[in-house]
Parts: C-alpha cells; sequence; structure tokens
C-alpha cells in the first residue's frame, strides 16, 4: 500500500459535558474564535482553520468525555509561546501536565482539559 494523503487527519471531535464552559477554555487557552453553530442535530463549536478548502478542523460537541486524559490526545496550535498558553490553560481551568517538549515541527506541551480531555498545545502558527 502506498496511500499518502496530504493529511490523515481529516477532522476532530472532541466531546464535553458543557459546550459553553468549554468554548470558554478553549478560546482564551489557544487565542482562537470558535464558532458555535446550532444548525445540525446537535449543537458544535467549531475551530475554522485558515483555508477551509484545504485545512483539518475540529468541533466541540456535547457528549462523553473520556476522564483523566485516558481517550486519545489531540494537538492543537495556539497563539503564543508554550508559557503564555501554559499560563492561559491554568486559568482557563485545565491542567498542564508537561513542561514544553522541543521536536523538529515545534513546541508543545500536554494538558487535560476540565473535562479530562487528553490535549496537547503547539506554540504559535502551525502549518
Amino acid at each position: 500500500m502506498s496511500y499518502l494523503p496530504k493529511d490523515f487527519l481529516v477532522w476532530g471531535e472532541l466531546p464535553v459535558s458543557d459546550l459553553d464552559k468549554a468554548v470558554q477554555f478553549y478560546a482564551h487557552a489557544t487565542g482562537a474564535e470558535l464558532a458555535v453553530d446550532t444548525s445540525g442535530p446537535n449543537p458544535m463549536a467549531m475551530f475554522r482553520p485558515a483555508d477551509p478548502a484545504t485545512g483539518v478542523a475540529l468541533h466541540l460537541y456535547p457528549g462523553k468525555p473520556a476522564k483523566d486524559g485516558t481517550g486519545p490526545t489531540l494537538h492543537l496550535a495556539a497563539e503564543g509561546t508554550a508559557e503564555e498558553i501554559m499560563a492561559r490553560v491554568k486559568v482557563a481551568g485545565g491542567q498542564v501536565v508537561s513542561d514544553p517538549i522541543q521536536i523538529p515541527a515545534g513546541r508543545f506541551f500536554y494538558a487535560v482539559d476540565p473535562d479530562g480531555n487528553s490535549v496537547g498545545f503547539f506554540e504559535g502558527s502551525q502549518k
């Protein structure tokens, strides 16, 4: 097999117990503006990529989160340095669970959101 798509992850769904609180947490932690969409059967809050035609996106939805960081880890781009993002995550009610980690693509750290979802936050703009 030699299938090589542009991105293997094409969409993400993150369950949260309280959509409004989760929107506040993620907007504060990432610096992004989330758009709430109530046009479907369930409300969801959308993270919008810079280019919707080619970008990978994510949404939050009312659901049952995996507790204590036991579910899959989604990695999100966030505004600022890892240290600035870490401070915002803490202020917004999340828990930082690692120091910043340097990899070839940049720096990130692991955190747990207020619902217990495992999340990685990358500093600066990721492309």
